[in-house]
Order: structure tokens, then sequence, then C-alpha cells
């Protein structure tokens, strides 16, 4: 080892929390007003590389290179411009909490390890639960978000599957099973498809039933369906929120064909169960009770930092069966404290509880009523705008915080009228002052903007709709010019 090694030093810590708490003053007086991606943030990324370096430069001075070349290559994500992938920021309580996590670096896998952290995990889903009108019985875990959530749903519905076919599939496989039959709408989302594809039940097991090119759901031909498996079960799976407009699947009709036919009701809600907590949309999520699994997204509408899901199960046993974890070096099997790395997927957890607990402790059910409807305001508001612009157009209607909409200036309907909005959303996207993600609804290239951070206001989206009428129109001239 070099004379010049250097290796990490307490005396550190006193330079890293003053420069941390500056930097930390100067980001939160400005991320209201700051774009939400640079226009140099690619270059700004790939300054950073090279090889590994022989000599460190120590704590503070990586923390200095780190904020003065790596915040232009950041997105502000936890402003109040980025509509994008539903994502939330992170209220006031959650990110004191979120530092606090780091700070402390608590494990969540075992009461050993945290017993802070597997309580107030056990506390927080228990209150979500209430948030969400989910029975107390019911078992959970906190993931990394809605995919993961899913992932240890859908393990649940494999285990319960496998066991009305006599076979412990976390012990034996499914090899000599039949196929495990998986029946959806076209609002399945991708995420949903990755997992089962992970299960080992794969993505073409899924029959989506649709009567419609957005992807509305047909019950009778479900029901057919169900029907001609004579008794053998089968997985449903609604979504509570699609992604694209924020529509619902009719969650207690296919609770009602769930417990006709003997079927698991497994539920993606990722942002959308949240419609549960305001009574203006409740209605949305009746019969979500009924169901055997439900998952959540916690960085969407929780507004926690990145990564945080929830998922929810009926038979808490189902969890213990599909993640049983045990080793030697572990925990006494005869230990009646919690270990909550063997309900879900991951063994090595972060203290995601931390943050949670706080945000629910700080704003409480309350708090949440309001801020849902806080966003389910400013996206009427959007919709208004979109439909007193003559050169916007709204494809959907907006029963939750996605307001699906184009740019169009008197092109019709067709393909040229497509290519403009594909460019528009990427324009926006490299304009950065906002952030919208293009999609395509019923065969239409559209923008989807999504309200979900709790920083958002009124004047926000009314200077949203001018960056779009702006970019759009210059787009539309190129296009008249060409």
């Amino acid at each position: 080892m070099s004379d010049t090694a250097r290796v990490p030093d307490r005396n550190e810590l006193d330079e890293v929390v003053r420069f941390f708490e500056a930097k930390a003053r100067e980001y939160l007086e400005e991320v209201d007003r700051r774009p939400v991606l640079e226009p140099h943030a690619d270059q700004a990324a790939r300054d950073f590389g090279g090889a590994l370096p022989r000599d460190g430069v120590g704590a503070l001075e990586a923390l200095i290179e780190l904020w003065g070349l790596g915040l232009p290559a950041t997105a502000t994500t936890s402003g109040p411009g980025f509509y994008h992938w539903v994502t939330g920021g992170s209220t006031p309580a959650a990110m004191g909490a979120d530092w606090l996590t780091g700070l402390l670096d608590q494990q969540a896998y075992a009461w050993l390890g945290s017993p802070l952290a597997v309580q107030l995990e056990h506390v927080c889903l228990d209150w979500l639960k209430e948030l969400f009108g989910l029975p107390a019985a019911w078992g959970g875990i906190i993931t990394t978000g809605a995919s993961m959530a899913n992932f240890v749903g859908l393990a649940a519905a494999r285990q319960w599957w496998g066991d009305r076919h006599g076979v412990d599939v976390s012990e034996a496989g499914l090899s000599g099973l039949p196929r495990m039959p998986v029946h959806a709408s076209g609002y399945i989302h991708a995420s949903a498809v990755k997992m089962l594809s992970m299960l080992g039940v794969g993505r073409s097991s899924i029959v989506r039933h649709t009567r419609d090119a957005v992807g509305r759901i047909d019950l009778a031909s479900m029901e057919r369906a169900l029907r001609a498996l004579d008794g053998e079960p089968a997985v449903l799976m609604a979504v509570a929120g699609e992604v694209n407009a924020g529509d619902f699947d009719p969650i207690g009709e296919m609770a009602d064909l769930a417990a006709e036919y003997g079927a698991w009701l497994h539920v993606d809600g990722a942002f959308g169960l949240f419609a549960a907590a305001s009574p203006r949309t409740s209605r949305l999520v009746d019969g979500v009770e009924r169901a055997d699994s439900v998952t959540v997204d916690g960085h969407k509408w929780l507004n926690v930092p990145y990564d945080c899901g929830f998922a929810f199960v009926r038979d808490p046993l189902l969890l213990a069966q599909a993640f049983a974890y045990t080793a030697r070096y572990l925990s006494d099997p005869d230990d009646p404290r919690p270990v909550l790395g063997g309900l879900g997927p991951e063994s090595s957890r972060r203290a995601r509880s931390l943050a949670v607990w706080a945000t629910l402790r700080a704003y409480g059910r309350e708090g949440y009523r309001r801020l849902v409807e806080q966003h389910l305001d400013l996206a009427q508001l959007l919709a208004r705008l979109v439909g007193a612009s003559p050169d916007l157009e709204l494809l959907a209607d907006v029963p939750l915080n996605v307001v699906c909409f184009r740019f169009n200036p008197g092109l019709g309907d067709g393909p040229e009228l497509d290519r403009l909005n594909a460019e528009l959303a990427e324009r926006i996207q490299r304009d950065g002052r906002f952030m919208v993600g293009g999609t395509e609804y019923g065969g239409r290239v559209a923008l989807r903007p999504t309200i979900v951070n709790w920083r958002t206001r009124g004047a926000d989206v009314e200077r949203f709709v001018g960056v779009v009428r702006e970019l759009g129109a210059r787009l539309a001239d190129g296009m008249a010019e060409g």
C-alpha cells in the first residue's frame, strides 16, 4: 500500500455533515424552479468515467466532485414538473426519515438486525390496510416497488395454484404440472407480465379478454374461459389505475367471477389503489377487499423516496411457503420474533419502513385524503385546459390523475398526427422544463402526464400546457415548411 493511500477516517465525518447540510438547503430552496432535465445532462453524465483511481481523494473532495459534476446529470424527479412514470416526490417527513435511514444503516431482514425497522414495517402495513380498506388479518411485506410487489402476490398465487394440484411448487417446482392459466384485460401492466416470466409461469400463459382497442375488459369472454376450465384453478388479474388514462378494471365483478369459479384474484393497484383514500373515488376500487392479493407502490402517491412498494396477501402462510429461507447461521426456527426476509424475495432489505412510518405519522389518513383530492383537482384542471385549447385534444375520460391527450393543430386523425405527437413527446423531454411520457392509446399516439407529486400546484399545470402548445406549434410549423 502506498503512503498516499486514503482510508475512511472518523475526522472526515464533520466535513461530510457540514457539506451535506449546506447542499441540502441549497437544493431544497431551488427545487421548485429547477428544470426537470438540464440541456447538457447527457454529456454531464458521460463526464464520469475512466479507470479506477490508484489513490483516492477523500470523502469531502469526492462529494464536492459528485455534486458539482453530477447534479447537472440528474432529473428533478422530486420537483413539481415531473409527470412521467407516475412518480411522486418525497414528503418532508419521508425525506427526513430516509436521511435517518441512511445514517443508521438499518437492516430489515429480521428482528435481531433492527427491532425498530421490523416493528415499523408491521405498523405501516397495518396502517396501509386501513387506508386502502383491506382486511386487517391479511399478511404483507414492503418491497422495492410495485413490480416486486406483483412478484410477491403472484408467487403466492402460484403457491396456491400448486396446492390445488397437490404440489408444493416452492419445493418441487412446476415440472409436470399443466400451465397456470392467467386471465386479464388489456390493461395488464408490463411489470406483471415480467413477473410471470420470472416466476416460470410464462408470458404466453396470459389470456387477454378485451372488447376494444383501448383494452377494456370483456367479462363475458373471461367467464366463458373460466367455465371451460371445468373447475381447474386459475388466476385473474385486475388493474386499478391503468397507465395510459387511469382507468380501472371492474374489481367487484371480477371478484364475483373468482368466487363463482374458485379462482385467485390479484389486483395490481400501483397508483390506483390510492383511490380508496378519498370518498370521491373510492367506488373505483369497490371489491378490492375480496381479492386474494393486492399490490401498490410507495414511491408513487404515498410520496416516499425511491424505492418502495407493498404486497398484501389474504393468506399469510402462502408467503412463508413461497419464500422460505433458512440457514444455520441465520435465525433459530423456534424464535418467535419476526423474520421478514422469509416473507418476500429479498433477504438484504433496506429499512424502508422508517420513511413510510414517518410520512403516515406526519400526515395521517386525512392528510393523504387531501393530497389525493388535490391531485384529482389538478388533473381536472389539466383536462379543462386541454378542452379549452383549440390545438389540444382530450382522448379519454379522467377518472383519477392521468390525463391522456394529444396536440392536434388540425391535421385530422392519421399517421402524420401520430408522428407529430411522438416527436412532441421527445421534444418536451429534451426541452427539460417538464417531463412527460408518450404512449399509444386506442391506436393514437398521445401524451399521458400524471399528477402525483405533493409539490405540484395549479400554476405548474398551466405552465405545462403552455409549454406543450409552444413546442407543438414549433413542430407543426416545421412540418408545414418541410
